[in-house]
């Protein structure tokens, strides 16, 4: 844009007309000449005035300026401002290995579903460089670009928007820690495969098939979703999901004893769940879920009793059906030197029918780091409770890798309520290595007897404990590698391995 400027000298100010200012708000103006009614016209605070329009334009990333100025009859001031107006989004494909224009598998209208600028909006390069980093986010796009371009002599533009797609979808395969194994050379150890398509319909719908298969470990997993349902304002998600799993049931039911065969629990899950944010830095999820689960022994067959004759299932029966409702929020917070993150978790066992389980299970977790110089301080809380009729493998496992260290999985305790809380202190080594101290202590707060067949009692498990060590840790792609030495309260120590966060 180009600025004139016309004035006749020794004019008192008497008013102010502003023209194409749709941006700028009014008060702006009233500020500039609060002072100056009745006095001369002087070009120097005039010139200030244009300048202090031009910038608060710059400041906040928009495009527009004075772009001319008179006086008029009766010391009127007349400011013209040009504005740039988005004309039109133009949505174009280019190929990964040519950068030609090649068709899309991506509907035009799923991209512009996510773009905050729209047509007939001041142009706001801040906003338009937002869009960019939102559309990536999606994860289906390799490389997006916003081009600004004039539209003839008006103040609009046409937004050029060239889109790079990655590839949509594609085979992996992996591998993983159980928790639920503790004795053997691979103790633990889980292989996986999967696939996944991100871009289903062009829409951004996400595919996720996996099978994962350890020495007792499998899980067949598929879902399906939808990351902003079609025509919701609110940016509601929908995910379906099918799930089949046998995993050991070590946590509640191992231990020592001569006629002890491995007990497994198997699971067949199907659910849907919506979540979406409903206020700055916090989401919600809803959802409903049914679970049909059962002990099985190491042949297959289905188990009511335990080898300590401690009952398997809440109903009496080989299988416990049970349909849940969900609702979860999560709260997440990031500055300069220290985050935090709370998860709160509500389900509700609905007894449709009569031998469906009723109980209501309440957890919650807390997250806190600082930086403090050069280290990091980490404490993490986390907590629950069941009320009612819920089957003895659902109670709430204590000690571990991600419990309390020192100790094996699940032997601290089995509760129908629990309490853990650690705390970390990490110091960067060299490279991607990092050194850390811990100390954890968990209690399952007296209710262990509570547990359907009292398998933490029949187990002799103390109920509480804690543990303290030392490790280190690697970044990697899947996370960090953490290898942890620590020691429990009962003068026993252990090594620890585990891939990514801390739960």
């Amino acid at each position: 844009f180009a600025s004139s400027l016309r004035v006749e000298p020794n004019q008192d100010f008497h008013g102010l007309v502003c023209e194409g200012a749709n941006m700028l708000p009014s008060k702006f103006l009233d500020d500039s000449f609060r002072d100056r009614h009745g006095k001369i016209i002087n070009i120097r605070h005039l010139d200030q005035v244009i300048k202090s329009i031009n910038g608060w334009y710059q400041e906040r990333g928009l495009t527009g300026m004075v772009s001319y100025a008179e006086i008029l009859s009766g010391g009127i001031l007349r400011l013209q401002v040009s504005e740039a107006e988005v004309n039109n989004i133009n949505i174009r494909f280019l190929d990964r290995r040519t950068g030609e224009p090649t068709i899309g598998k991506t509907k035009p209208e799923t991209i512009l579903q996510q773009l905050t600028t729209k047509k007939g909006q001041a142009y706001n390069r801040a906003q338009v460089k937002r869009d960019v980093e939102t559309i990536l986010t999606m994860g289906i796009m390799e490389d997006v670009t916003i081009i600004p371009q004039p539209v003839g002599d008006s103040n609009k533009v046409d937004l050029v928007m060239n889109l790079v797609e990655r590839k949509s979808g594609g085979f992996s395969a992996g591998g993983g820690i159980s928790s639920g194994i503790t004795n053997g050379p691979l103790s633990g150890l889980i292989g996986s495969f999967a696939y996944s398509q991100r871009n289903v319909f062009g829409r951004n719908k996400k595919l996720n098939l996996s099978l994962e298969r350890g020495q007792i470990d499998s899980i067949f997993r598929l879902n399906y979703t939808d990351p902003w349902i079609d025509g919701d304002n609110k940016r509601t998600s929908r995910t379906v999901m099918v799930q089949n799993s046998r995993t050991p049931g070590t946590l509640i039911h191992g231990g020592e004893h001569p006629d002890h065969s491995p007990i497994t629990i198997g699971r067949v899950t199907a659910g849907i769940e919506y979540s979406r944010p409903f206020r700055p830095k916090w989401s919600g999820t809803l959802g409903l879920i049914f679970q049909h689960a059962g002990a099985r022994d190491d042949k297959g067959n289905p188990m009511i009793r335990d080898f300590y004759n401690s009952q398997l299932t809440a109903s009496g029966n080989p299988y416990d059906d049970t349909l849940l409702a969900k609702l979860e929020s999560v709260y997440t917070d990031s500055g300069d030197q220290s985050s935090t993150m709370f998860v709160f978790n509500v389900e509700q066992g609905l007894p449709i029918l009569p031998e469906w389980l009723s109980f209501n299970r309440v957890t919650a977790r807390l997250r806190q780091s600082y930086e403090i110089g050069p280290a990091r301080l980490l404490l993490s809380a986390s907590g629950g409770h069941v009320e009612g009729n819920f089957s003895p493998h659902e109670a709430f496992a204590i000690g571990g890798t991600n419990s309390v260290r020192g100790y094996e999985e699940g032997a601290v305790g089995s509760g129908r309520s629990y309490a853990v809380g650690s705390g970390e202190v990490s110091c960067r080594l060299f490279g991607p290595l990092e050194g850390v101290v811990f100390g954890d202590y968990g209690s399952d707060l007296g209710s262990g007897p509570t547990v359907p067949g009292d398998p933490a009692g029949a187990r002799g498990k103390p109920g509480s404990g804690y543990g303290y060590g030392v490790g280190i840790r690697v970044d990697s792609p899947l996370g960090p590698l953490r290898l942890e030495y620590a020691f429990n309260d009962k003068q026993a120590r252990r090594f620890h391995f585990g891939v990514g966060h801390r739960n």
